[in-house]
């Protein structure tokens, strides 16, 4: 039987958003999907083709709608972050993986 410690630290929001993964390694964009977000982190979905390890420093790119990027001033917020577990599974035909990241400042505007 194994025990799974819980370590998050702020709740999270579920969030089913398309957003872009930058990976420096392989000087790329990667469109991916967010699964859930908090000020500290965000999970990814992604396609299992994406060359992402624990350690890689990310940047992802959450786009605004016209009226928040209005309000806002910008069509996008983007985040600095370290990918702290990456799961990757197959689901029947569609193989895919999960991809964990600790925010390197706090989520706030």
């Amino acid at each position: 039987m194994e025990t799974f410690v819980e370590q998050r630290r702020n709740a999270r929001t579920e969030l089913n958003w398309p957003v872009s993964l930058w990976l420096p390694e392989v000087n790329r964009f990667f469109n991916v999907r967010s699964i859930n977000i908090s000020k500290g982190g965000a999970l990814l979905s992604a396609p299992i083709a994406v060359p992402v390890r624990t350690g890689h420093i990310v940047e992802i790119n959450f786009p605004r709608t016209k009226d928040l990027a209005k309000y806002k001033g910008s069509f996008a917020r983007i985040k600095s972050g370290k990918v702290v577990r990456v799961d990757r599974k197959r689901l029947l035909d569609n193989a895919s993986i999960d991809i964990a990241v600790q925010f390197t400042e706090s989520l706030i505007s």
